[in-house]
């Protein structure tokens, strides 16, 4: 069975910063490309950060600069480090696990909700 487990979201003041995390389990972790999107209240969700099998990252504009994503391979988890964090960052963060070579695999977790306020 797989599960992908978000960890580390809550309550942040602007300016603050946050760890999430993703732990998975039920899959080979390093065949995947690992990712994190987020959906704010009446809008589509959308990529904030992946870092391929490599390790290669790619961020969305809004928080280039600001976000970190990373992988550790031996413990099957995936972190995004926020800093700076802006009210407009509030938003329920998803991992994504994605296997693009056969047989393809999409895997979502359960998300995590970030708030942003003072």
């Amino acid at each position: 069975q797989v599960q992908l487990v978000e960890s580390g979201g809550g309550l942040v003041q602007p300016g603050g910063s946050l760890r999430l995390s993703c732990a998975a389990s039920g899959i080979a972790f390093s065949f995947y490309a690992m990712g994190w999107y987020r959906q704010a209240a009446g809008k589509q969700r959308e990529l904030v950060a992946s870092i391929t099998r490599g390790g290669s990252t790619n961020y969305a504009d809004s928080v280039k600069g600001r976000f970190s994503i990373s992988r550790d391979n031996a413990n099957s988890t995936v972190y995004l480090q926020m800093n700076s964090l802006k009210p407009e960052d509030t938003a329920v963060y998803y991992c994504n696990a994605k296997r693009a070579v056969p047989p393809i695999r999409d895997y979502w977790g359960q998300g995590t909700q970030v708030t942003v306020s003072s």
